[in-house]
Protein backbone atom coordinates (compact mmCIF):
# COMPACT_ATOMS: atom_id res chain seq x y z
CA UNK A 1 0.00 0.00 0.00
CA UNK A 2 1.33 3.45 -0.94
CA UNK A 3 1.78 6.07 1.74
CA UNK A 4 -0.08 9.42 1.32
CA UNK A 5 3.21 11.06 0.32
CA UNK A 6 3.85 8.42 -2.34
CA UNK A 7 0.28 8.80 -3.64
CA UNK A 8 0.63 12.58 -3.90
CA UNK A 9 3.94 12.21 -5.72
CA UNK A 10 2.36 9.74 -8.14
CA UNK A 11 -0.55 12.12 -8.72
CA UNK A 12 1.76 15.04 -9.43
CA UNK A 13 3.81 12.91 -11.82
CA UNK A 14 0.62 11.95 -13.66
CA UNK A 15 -0.39 15.60 -14.00
CA UNK A 16 3.07 16.67 -15.19
CA UNK A 17 3.27 14.01 -17.88
CA UNK A 18 0.00 15.01 -19.55
CA UNK A 19 0.58 17.11 -22.64
CA UNK A 20 -2.71 18.27 -24.07
CA UNK A 21 -4.43 21.33 -25.50
CA UNK A 22 -7.07 20.87 -22.77
CA UNK A 23 -6.56 22.24 -19.25
CA UNK A 24 -7.36 19.16 -17.20
CA UNK A 25 -7.11 20.95 -13.86
CA UNK A 26 -9.69 23.51 -15.00
CA UNK A 27 -11.96 20.72 -16.24
CA UNK A 28 -11.77 19.01 -12.83
CA UNK A 29 -12.76 22.27 -11.10
CA UNK A 30 -15.71 22.57 -13.51
CA UNK A 31 -16.72 18.94 -12.95
CA UNK A 32 -16.61 19.41 -9.19
CA UNK A 33 -19.07 22.30 -9.52
CA UNK A 34 -21.38 20.09 -11.59
CA UNK A 35 -20.99 17.39 -8.94
CA UNK A 36 -22.07 19.81 -6.22
CA UNK A 37 -25.13 20.70 -8.32
CA UNK A 38 -25.99 17.01 -8.68
CA UNK A 39 -25.04 15.54 -5.32
CA UNK A 40 -24.89 18.42 -2.84
CA UNK A 41 -22.30 20.65 -1.18
CA UNK A 42 -20.46 17.67 0.34
CA UNK A 43 -19.32 16.51 -3.12
CA UNK A 44 -15.57 16.81 -3.70
CA UNK A 45 -13.12 15.39 -6.20
CA UNK A 46 -10.09 14.15 -4.28
CA UNK A 47 -6.59 14.76 -5.60
CA UNK A 48 -5.79 11.09 -5.00
CA UNK A 49 -8.38 10.26 -7.68
CA UNK A 50 -6.86 12.57 -10.31
CA UNK A 51 -5.02 9.76 -12.16
CA UNK A 52 -8.35 7.96 -12.69
CA UNK A 53 -10.26 11.14 -13.57
CA UNK A 54 -7.61 12.29 -16.05
CA UNK A 55 -8.04 9.04 -17.96
CA UNK A 56 -11.82 9.42 -17.98
CA UNK A 57 -11.62 13.03 -19.11
CA UNK A 58 -9.21 12.12 -21.90
CA UNK A 59 -11.48 9.33 -23.07
CA UNK A 60 -14.79 11.19 -22.99
CA UNK A 61 -13.33 14.35 -24.57
CA UNK A 62 -11.82 12.12 -27.26
CA UNK A 63 -8.41 13.66 -26.56
CA UNK A 64 -6.41 11.38 -28.84
CA UNK A 65 -2.94 12.52 -27.77
CA UNK A 66 -3.60 11.98 -24.06
CA UNK A 67 -5.40 8.69 -24.65
CA UNK A 68 -2.35 7.53 -26.58
CA UNK A 69 -0.18 8.35 -23.55
CA UNK A 70 -2.51 6.28 -21.37
CA UNK A 71 -2.84 3.44 -23.92
CA UNK A 72 -6.59 4.00 -24.07
CA UNK A 73 -8.38 2.77 -27.20
CA UNK A 74 -11.05 5.30 -28.19
CA UNK A 75 -12.90 2.65 -30.17
CA UNK A 76 -13.62 0.64 -27.02
CA UNK A 77 -15.87 1.45 -24.08
CA UNK A 78 -14.84 1.94 -20.45
CA UNK A 79 -14.92 -0.62 -17.64
CA UNK A 80 -14.49 1.34 -14.41
CA UNK A 81 -13.80 -0.94 -11.46
CA UNK A 82 -13.15 -0.28 -7.80
CA UNK A 83 -14.35 -0.94 -4.25
CA UNK A 84 -17.77 0.05 -2.94
CA UNK A 85 -18.24 3.78 -2.47
CA UNK A 86 -15.18 5.00 -4.38
CA UNK A 87 -17.33 7.14 -6.70
CA UNK A 88 -17.60 5.14 -9.92
CA UNK A 89 -21.25 5.93 -10.67
CA UNK A 90 -20.88 9.61 -9.76
CA UNK A 91 -17.89 10.01 -12.06
CA UNK A 92 -19.59 8.34 -15.01
CA UNK A 93 -22.62 10.58 -14.50
CA UNK A 94 -20.34 13.62 -14.60
CA UNK A 95 -18.60 12.39 -17.76
CA UNK A 96 -21.89 12.75 -19.62
CA UNK A 97 -21.28 16.52 -19.48
CA UNK A 98 -18.06 16.05 -21.48
CA UNK A 99 -19.34 13.55 -24.02
CA UNK A 100 -19.91 14.67 -27.62
CA UNK A 101 -23.52 14.29 -28.73
CA UNK A 102 -22.80 11.35 -31.03
CA UNK A 103 -21.26 9.42 -28.12
CA UNK A 104 -23.89 10.21 -25.48
CA UNK A 105 -24.77 7.32 -23.19
CA UNK A 106 -27.17 6.62 -20.37
CA UNK A 107 -26.59 4.72 -17.13
CA UNK A 108 -28.71 1.72 -16.28
CA UNK A 109 -28.46 -0.22 -13.03
CA UNK A 110 -28.00 -3.96 -13.60
CA UNK A 111 -30.30 -4.56 -10.61
CA UNK A 112 -33.04 -2.60 -12.36
CA UNK A 113 -32.48 -4.67 -15.50
CA UNK A 114 -32.89 -7.84 -13.43
CA UNK A 115 -36.22 -6.55 -12.05
CA UNK A 116 -37.37 -5.73 -15.59
CA UNK A 117 -36.45 -9.26 -16.65
CA UNK A 118 -38.65 -10.71 -13.91
CA UNK A 119 -41.57 -8.70 -15.26
CA UNK A 120 -41.02 -8.78 -19.03
CA UNK A 121 -38.79 -11.79 -19.68
CA UNK A 122 -36.36 -12.32 -22.52
CA UNK A 123 -37.32 -9.21 -24.48
CA UNK A 124 -35.32 -7.28 -21.87
CA UNK A 125 -32.14 -8.91 -23.19
CA UNK A 126 -33.03 -7.64 -26.65
CA UNK A 127 -33.91 -4.18 -25.28
CA UNK A 128 -30.47 -3.63 -23.73
CA UNK A 129 -28.47 -5.26 -26.48
CA UNK A 130 -29.98 -4.70 -29.91
CA UNK A 131 -32.37 -1.97 -28.76
CA UNK A 132 -36.12 -1.45 -28.95
CA UNK A 133 -37.92 -2.43 -32.12
CA UNK A 134 -38.63 1.17 -33.20
CA UNK A 135 -35.03 2.34 -32.71
CA UNK A 136 -32.86 2.63 -35.80
CA UNK A 137 -29.79 1.28 -34.00
CA UNK A 138 -28.60 0.25 -30.52
CA UNK A 139 -27.57 2.92 -28.04
CA UNK A 140 -24.41 3.38 -26.03
CA UNK A 141 -25.19 2.22 -22.49
CA UNK A 142 -23.31 2.24 -19.20
CA UNK A 143 -24.29 -0.81 -17.15
CA UNK A 144 -23.95 0.36 -13.57
CA UNK A 145 -22.90 -1.91 -10.69
CA UNK A 146 -22.34 -5.06 -12.70
CA UNK A 147 -22.45 -7.98 -10.28
CA UNK A 148 -25.19 -6.67 -7.98
CA UNK A 149 -27.92 -8.46 -9.95
CA UNK A 150 -28.69 -12.16 -9.51
CA UNK A 151 -29.32 -15.05 -11.86
CA UNK A 152 -33.07 -15.03 -12.34
CA UNK A 153 -35.78 -17.41 -13.39
CA UNK A 154 -38.47 -16.61 -15.92
CA UNK A 155 -41.19 -19.24 -16.12
CA UNK A 156 -38.84 -21.66 -14.41
CA UNK A 157 -35.89 -21.10 -16.72
CA UNK A 158 -32.79 -19.67 -15.08
CA UNK A 159 -30.92 -16.99 -17.02
CA UNK A 160 -27.73 -15.03 -16.41
CA UNK A 161 -29.28 -11.89 -17.86
CA UNK A 162 -26.22 -9.65 -17.90
CA UNK A 163 -24.01 -12.37 -19.38
CA UNK A 164 -26.42 -12.68 -22.31
CA UNK A 165 -26.67 -8.90 -22.72
CA UNK A 166 -22.88 -8.43 -22.66
CA UNK A 167 -22.31 -11.17 -25.22
CA UNK A 168 -24.88 -9.50 -27.48
CA UNK A 169 -23.30 -6.09 -26.89
CA UNK A 170 -19.96 -7.55 -28.00
CA UNK A 171 -21.54 -8.72 -31.26
CA UNK A 172 -22.97 -5.23 -31.80
CA UNK A 173 -19.59 -3.67 -31.04
CA UNK A 174 -17.81 -5.81 -33.63
CA UNK A 175 -20.47 -5.20 -36.30
CA UNK A 176 -21.56 -1.60 -35.64
CA UNK A 177 -18.89 -0.18 -33.28
CA UNK A 178 -21.53 0.69 -30.66
CA UNK A 179 -19.75 1.09 -27.33
CA UNK A 180 -20.59 -0.28 -23.90
CA UNK A 181 -19.48 1.17 -20.56
CA UNK A 182 -19.55 -0.67 -17.24
CA UNK A 183 -19.00 0.06 -13.56
CA UNK A 184 -18.36 -2.81 -11.19
CA UNK A 185 -16.97 -3.76 -7.79
CA UNK A 186 -15.83 -7.11 -9.19
CA UNK A 187 -12.27 -8.09 -10.03
CA UNK A 188 -11.44 -9.80 -13.31
CA UNK A 189 -11.44 -13.24 -11.66
CA UNK A 190 -14.78 -12.51 -9.96
CA UNK A 191 -16.27 -11.48 -13.30
CA UNK A 192 -15.16 -14.80 -14.74
CA UNK A 193 -16.69 -16.69 -11.80
CA UNK A 194 -20.04 -14.94 -12.16
CA UNK A 195 -20.33 -14.62 -15.94
CA UNK A 196 -17.92 -17.18 -17.35
CA UNK A 197 -14.62 -17.08 -19.21
CA UNK A 198 -16.30 -16.16 -22.50
CA UNK A 199 -17.73 -12.93 -21.07
CA UNK A 200 -14.42 -12.04 -19.40
CA UNK A 201 -12.62 -12.57 -22.71
CA UNK A 202 -15.14 -10.44 -24.61
CA UNK A 203 -14.87 -7.64 -22.06
CA UNK A 204 -11.15 -7.34 -22.77
CA UNK A 205 -12.00 -6.57 -26.39
CA UNK A 206 -15.07 -4.49 -25.54
CA UNK A 207 -13.67 -2.13 -22.88
CA UNK A 208 -10.65 -0.24 -21.62
CA UNK A 209 -10.07 -1.16 -17.97
CA UNK A 210 -9.68 1.78 -15.59
CA UNK A 211 -9.37 0.68 -11.97
CA UNK A 212 -9.34 2.38 -8.60
CA UNK A 213 -6.87 1.07 -6.04
CA UNK A 214 -8.26 -1.64 -3.78
CA UNK A 215 -7.68 0.59 -0.75
CA UNK A 216 -9.60 3.58 -2.17
CA UNK A 217 -11.70 5.15 0.56
CA UNK A 218 -15.46 4.81 0.81
CA UNK A 219 -16.66 8.34 0.07
CA UNK A 220 -20.17 7.57 1.27
CA UNK A 221 -19.04 7.49 4.91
Amino acid sequence: MNTPTEQNTSTQETIKTIQSHYSYTEIIVWLEKRGIDLYGSHFKILESDYPIIYKLIAYFLKDEATCFQYTIDLNKGILLSGPVGCGKTSLLNLMKYLTPTEHRFFLKSTRDISFEFIQDGYEIIHKYSKGKLYESQPKTICFDDLGTENNLKYYGNECNVMAEILLSRYDIFTSKKIQTHITTNLSASEIENVYGNRVRSRLRELCNLIAFEKHSIDKRK
